[in-house]
């Protein structure tokens, strides 16, 4: 789920200060609010990422209307509102998020309770919410720093305007956050390997990115969409990134970023043997028009497998494989529905797919297929809903189909013939 603001939190800190403490350093002159933290940070910044700031960082104080005028204007800019709308409609349709969620005012109200700080890739500034507890402060300037030098390098701002490609767009915010993530805390540790380093490891960093995120009544009480693809950034752009650093030692990521969740996820996708999403372009549909398009990618096929079956082992299994992917809410004659096609890089994986996305229908509405289902169409007939999942191949790629429409629409909706798949 991408969303276009940009999220600024400090996972698991407020545990880690338990554990490590900041390295001391030569502290720069700096003008400016937070000058001593900003001053101490900035060098040890420089040195973690092997970067230095083009120009001194802005660092100004908000007060907590102010972040939620903020908050709102990025969520109520025409574009922005545009793809919350349509996110939202996809999802409830995908049945990821509760039908009676106001997705925009969730988020809002989400977004308030974690902004400790947050840096603007539009005004270049870095700011700091009034009242924000001292113990976080340098922690959150130290984060959200990161994000100010990256933004030197390569454009946030124009990173963040992607526009209908949502997997593409988690995996840039994966690095940008998890670079953010792993730089602090290693700088906590005095720039030293923090696998290695920090008591319990990785695995205990892990634990309390949780932790701390679950602790906040509105985040714990978001779908489970909702608080995995908030988290996802954080956690898996972090241990991307730590991998990136033993990989390619002196290396700067900006030159080589990754482009789908399925390499953040997946190292030798990335690192080894580079496997780059298939584009799909779904042509001209029939029988409907379309209101909004997107992608999930690898890690929400996961999600969208999870949330039904509530088995990780065959939402990972059934998600494996991914090669691309393309979804259009839809309108027909008799209400609003969703079409979503998936590539996979052989049949096999299709076919599992195939045979997971079924048990996800079966479960989710509580029915098996009809008896005019065939071994490669599956139909079924529920609440309401005609749904459909088949597979086939386009262009010699093996894919599969989902439909899920109004009863009495038509579910031939996408026409293969229409399809392209591009490399």
């Amino acid at each position: 789920m991408s969303v276009q603001l940009k999220r600024s939190l400090v996972l698991a800190c407020g545990a880690l200060l338990t554990l490590v403490s900041a390295c001391e350093s030569q502290k720069p002159k700096y003008e400016g609010p937070y000058a001593a933290e900003v001053g101490e940070a900035i060098p040890m910044i420089e040195k973690a990422v092997g970067l230095t700031f083009k120009t001194p960082p802005k660092v100004e104080t908000r007060s907590k209307e102010q972040v939620r005028e903020f908050v709102t204007k990025q969520f109520t800019d025409s574009l922005a509102a545009h793809d919350i709308a349509g996110q939202e409609s996809a999802y409830k349709l995908f049945g990821m998020i509760p039908d009676t969620l106001k997705l925009q005012a969730f988020l809002t109200s989400l977004l308030e309770e974690q902004i400790v700080g947050y840096y603007d890739p539009h005004t270049k500034v870095l700011y700091v919410v009034d009242g924000a507890p001292k113990d976080m402060v340098a922690l959150t300037i130290t984060h959200e720093l990161v994000h100010a030098l990256q933004d030197q390098y390569i454009s946030l701002d124009s990173v963040q305007k992607v526009r209908d490609d949502n997997d593409r767009q988690s995996a840039a915010q994966s690095v940008f956050e998890g670079q953010a993530v792993y730089e602090q805390i290693s700088i906590m540790l005095g720039g030293s390997n923090i696998a290695i380093n920090l008591p319990a490891g990785w695995d205990r960093i892990r634990e309390m990115i949780r932790e701390n995120q679950g602790s906040q009544p509105i985040f714990a009480s978001a779908p489970r969409t909702i608080q995995e693809t908030l988290i996802f950034p954080y956690l898996s752009g972090a241990e991307f990134y730590r991998n990136y650093k033993e990989r390619k030692p002196g290396s700067i990521i900006y030159k080589d970023m990754p482009v789908s969740t399925e390499q953040i996820m997946h190292p030798a996708a990335f690192f080894l043997k580079r496997d780059n999403p298939t584009r799909v372009v779904l042509g001209t549909l029939s029988n409907a028009t379309k209101e909004y398009e997107n992608d999930l990618g690898e890690f929400e096929t996961r999600l969208f497998l999870f949330q039904q079956l509530n088995d990780q082992n065959e939402a990972v299994r059934g998600a494996t494989g991914w090669d691309g992917d393309r979804y259009a809410v839809v309108n027909t004659p008799q209400g609003q529905g969703i079409v979503w096609l998936t590539v996979w890089d052989s049949p096999v994986e299709a076919g599992e797919f195939f045979h997971i996305a079924r048990q996800a229908v079966e479960a989710r509405y509580s029915t098996k297929a009809a008896k005019a289902s065939t071994d490669l169409v599956k139909k079924y007939s529920a609440a309401g809903r005609t749904l459909q999942v088949s597979t086939m191949e386009i262009q010699g790629r093996p894919v599969v189909i989902y439909v899920d429409i109004p009863a009495g629409a038509n579910p031939n909706i996408i026409n293969p013939a229409q399809v392209t798949l591009r490399e």
